[in-house]
């Protein structure tokens, strides 16, 4: 398999950002990789489709908040807090503080 494409903490674009973060699934996704080291694709689909989840993972990855390794069939997906926090002080910060205040009912997908 090929390995994924990650950009590079340069080429991370602010609207990108928001607008991976603007999903309820995504933001939930972020969140959740925010309070553990790493997870697996199945670890976060919610049992959602497999090609919704995939949809997902490639806006966050394309937006620079994820990077996703392969190590055989299994995708180990990690938040690039680090990365986000050096193109953008704060910005990471923030948005999970606030979203951790919503009530549960509108962080759910509709």
């Amino acid at each position: 398999m090929r390995p994924y494409k990650h950009p590079e903490i340069a080429e991370f674009v602010l609207e990108r950002v928001l607008y991976a973060l603007s999903d309820s699934i995504r933001l939930e996704i972020v969140r959740h990789l925010d309070r553990v080291e790493c997870a697996t694709c199945g670890e976060l689909d919610g049992g959602r489709p497999k090609s919704t989840v995939s949809h997902h993972f490639k806006v966050l990855r394309e937006a620079g908040l994820v990077r996703t390794e392969s190590n055989g069939t299994t995708h180990i997906n990690t938040l690039r807090s680090a990365d986000i926090e050096q193109r953008f002080p704060g910005l990471l910060s923030a948005i999970l503080a606030q979203s951790d205040k919503l009530p549960a009912r509108r962080r759910k997908a509709a």
